[in-house]
C-alpha cells in the first residue's frame, strides 16, 4: 500500500512552510502604499464616471443651397384649431416672422387625425385698433344669455343666431362687450324676436359653459359664430357647418354685418326653414368643423440658430392655457432638399459599404447607426 509520504514526493507545487516566512517593515510600507494607490485610482475613475461633460463641435455647411435652408414639415394637432394655429419663425439675427401662411396649408382633422373637409382658409385675424365703443358700464344687456340647456332650441328657432363666445377675464372680450350689447339691443328693436324672429344675438360665458364651448370648438376669446337654422348641423357625423365673424368689432360694423345676414330672409322666415344667405362677406369665413388641425408645408430660414414654433396665436383673441393642448404627431420634419426615389434607392444599396444598416419601421425606410434617412429626409455629408 502506498503511503501518504510517497504520494507527497511527486508534488509539483511544493509550498514553503509558514514557519520560514517572515513579515518586514519594508513589506508593510509597500503594502500600505499600494492600497492607498488603488483607493486613489478607484476614486478618480468613479469621479470621472459620474462627471457630465459637454462637447461642442462646429461643422461648416458646404452644401450648395445658398444662404437659406428649407424646412419641410407635416404635423397633426388633434386638439389645436386651424382657426388659431400659427407657424412662427425666429433666429438669433433678429428675424421674427409670425403666422406664416404663404407656404403653409391647414386642414381640419378630428381626434383620429382624419380630415373633415378641404383646406381650411380662416382669412386674416385682424389686429384691430377700433375694437369696441367706449360706453357707460351701466348699459342694458341686449344679448340673450345662452347655455347648454337652451342653445339647441334657440339655434333651431331662429333663422340666424349670432353668438358671442367670451370669457369674463379676457381683455378682448371686455372690449367687445359694450359694442355687442348695444348691437344686440339695436337688432332687437329692429327685428323683434317674437314679432319678426329673423335674427337673434346671444352670448355664452365659456367659463360657465365649458362643454358647450368645447362642442363648438372655441379656443380663443371672443369668438363670434353665425348659426343658420337648418344648416348648422350636417349629416356627416354631426359636424358643425357654421361661420366665424372676423370683421371689425365696433357697433356700426357689427350692425352692418347683422343687416347683411337678414337681407335675403323674408319676414316670415321664423315659420319656415331658412335657405341661408349666399352673399359672400369678406368678414365671414367657415368656422372650424373639428377641434384638430393638420399643418403641412415648408419655411425657408437662414442658416443660423433659430426656432420654428407652432402655437395658438391671435392679435385680437385671448387664450386659456389650460384649454390649449398642442400635443402633436410628426409625420415629416426634414431639412434641405428632398431625396428622389432613385437617390434613396442608391443610398440603401450602398448602405453596407457605409458601415450602416437598413431597417424598416411603420412602412418607412430608415438608415440608422450613421444617420437616419427616409424619403423626405436630407442625407448630410
Amino acid at each position: 500500500m502506498i503511503s501518504s509520504s510517497k504520494l507527497k514526493s511527486v508534488d509539483f507545487y511544493r509550498k514553503i512552510p509558514r514557519d520560514l516566512t517572515e513579515a518586514s517593515l519594508s513589506g508593510a510600507g509597500l503594502s500600505i502604499v499600494a492600497a492607498l494607490a488603488m483607493v486613489f485610482l478607484f476614486g478618480m475613475e468613479l469621479s470621472s464616471y459620474l462627471a457630465v461633460n459637454t462637447t461642442t463641435s462646429v461643422i461648416v455647411d458646404r452644401s450648395s443651397d445658398g444662404e437659406f435652408l428649407r424646412i419641410d414639415f407635416n404635423m397633426s394637432f388633434p386638439a389645436l384649431s386651424c382657426e388659431f394655429a400659427s407657424v412662427d419663425v425666429s433666429d438669433v439675427l433678429g428675424t421674427n416672422r409670425l403666422n406664416i401662411t404663404k407656404t403653409v396649408r391647414k386642414y381640419s382633422i378630428d381626434r383620429n387625425l382624419v380630415p373633415t373637409g378641404s383646406e381650411f382658409h380662416p382669412g386674416p385675424i385682424p389686429i384691430l385698433n377700433k375694437h369696441g365703443d367706449d360706453v357707460e358700464e351701466d348699459h342694458v344687456d341686449g344679448a340673450f344669455s345662452l347655455s347648454s340647456r337652451n342653445f339647441d332650441s334657440f339655434s333651431h328657432q331662429y333663422p340666424v343666431l349670432v353668438v358671442n363666445f367670451y370669457a369674463p377675464w379676457c381683455y378682448w372680450s371686455n372690449r367687445l362687450k359694450p359694442s355687442w350689447e348695444k348691437t344686440a339691443k339695436i337688432m332687437r328693436e329692429r327685428y323683434d324676436p317674437e314679432m319678426d324672429g329673423r335674427i337673434l344675438l346671444g352670448k355664452v360665458d365659456c367659463t360657465e359653459e365649458v362643454e358647450l364651448c368645447r362642442r363648438n370648438h372655441i379656443q380663443g376669446y371672443p369668438s363670434i359664430r353665425v348659426f343658420r337654422k337648418g344648416s348648422d348641423i350636417k349629416e356627416n357625423q354631426g359636424h358643425h357647418d357654421h361661420e366665424s365673424y372676423y370683421g371689425e368689432r365696433d357697433t356700426e360694423s357689427l350692425v352692418a354685418a347683422m343687416e347683411t345676414y337678414v337681407a335675403n330672409i323674408p319676414k316670415e322666415a321664423h315659420a319656415l326653414e331658412d335657405k341661408s344667405n349666399k352673399t359672400v362677406d369678406p368678414a365671414k369665413r367657415p368656422a372650424p368643423m373639428a377641434s384638430g388641425c393638420r399643418i403641412e408645408g415648408f419655411v425657408r430660414v437662414k442658416r443660423v440658430p433659430g426656432s420654428v414654433v407652432i402655437s395658438a396665436r391671435s392679435g385680437s383673441h385671448s387664450f386659456d392655457p389650460s384649454q390649449i393642448n398642442v400635443s402633436h404627431y410628426v409625420t415629416q420634419f426634414s431639412f434641405g432638399k428632398r431625396l428622389s426615389p432613385r437617390m434613396l434607392h442608391e443610398f440603401i444599396r450602398l448602405t453596407p459599404y457605409l458601415r450602416g444598416y437598413h431597417d424598416r419601421l411603420a412602412g418607412q425606410s430608415y438608415t440608422v447607426k450613421h444617420g437616419e434617412v427616409n424619403a423626405n429626409v436630407t442625407v448630410s455629408p
